[in-house]
């Protein structure tokens, strides 16, 4: 009996191994993304959404999840991309920054992917400046381009912290 016999995982791709990153996929019109799985604490389906007085625009406003309040970000404005037109409700996906929670709302949820390190590439100069200014990189899969976004850089509205 051979060594991998004895043990039909060894070969298995652990999540998180030190070659693979994995990432909760969604998409905003035809443009897929991806957030670092270990960033996401759930998904949601349509939420209600209480709107914010003096909020910036990109914040659609607050949801109750489980009793905590939780900001809801508008990944579509953020983005600068193009309103919805379909008139289907948007999905969340609830990530924590610094303590908080918040709700990125996307056209749609896809499955978690496991990508290998070696694929990863820095952004390139021809991705869209507004995608650059909050994608860690990219991904080239089949034919289709996953940006990995930053979630830090997304839920940065203007608190710049001086570099000392």
């Amino acid at each position: 009996m051979s060594a991998n016999a004895a043990n039909p995982a060894e070969g298995a791709v652990a999540i998180g191994s030190e070659d693979h990153r994995d990432y909760v996929t969604m998409s905003i019109g035809d443009q897929m993304f991806g957030i670092p799985v270990l960033n996401v604490q759930d998904v949601l389906g349509s939420q209600q959404i209480t709107r914010v007085p003096l909020a910036p625009p990109e914040v659609a406003g607050s949801l109750n999840l489980r009793g905590r309040i939780v900001t809801a970000i508008d990944v579509r404005l953020r983005l600068n991309m193009p309103k919805k037109e379909d008139g289907k409700p948007p999905m969340s996906v609830v990530v924590e920054h610094d303590g908080e929670l918040y709700s990125l709302l996307v056209d749609t949820v896809g499955e978690v992917l496991s990508l290998n390190m070696k694929d990863y590439q820095r952004n390139p100069p021809t991705l869209n400046a507004r995608l650059r200014e909050f994608s860690d990189g990219i991904y080239r899969l089949n034919g289709s381009l996953l940006v990995v976004l930053s979630v830090g850089s997304l839920l940065n509205f203007g608190s710049h912290k001086d570099a000392a």
